[in-house]
């Protein structure tokens, strides 16, 4: 009979790695910690975007009056929520070269 030991502990690694992210998945709209850390970070370097957006969505009524009630600077509403939408799709920043990719 073949020997399944280590086939058998790799699955439980796999399951314990898993285990760990949905901690994170619980709630899809909490933002990553790598991201919160960005975001905090004192000497963050910054990059503009400028993408036209429906203005029936009210985008940017919706960042004001979130600020307003939270205090979250707009560009910091802005880098979260794509952040979270980016992540969700499986698209997280390449943090291996050490600064986001920029395309």
């Amino acid at each position: 009979m073949t020997d399944l030991s280590r086939h058998a502990r790799q699955l439980r690694d796999l399951a314990d790695a898993l285990d760990a992210q949905s901690d994170l998945a619980d709630d899809p709209l909490v933002p990553h910690p790598d991201t919160l850390e960005i975001i905090n970070g004192r000497h963050t370097s910054r990059g503009q975007i400028n993408y036209a957006v429906p203005d029936d969505l009210q985008i940017q009524r919706g960042i004001r009056r979130y600020h307003a009630d939270h205090g979250i600077q707009h560009g910091d509403i802005a880098a979260l929520a794509l952040d979270i939408f980016l992540r969700a799709r499986g698209y997280p920043p390449d943090r291996a070269s050490g600064r986001a990719e920029e395309r």
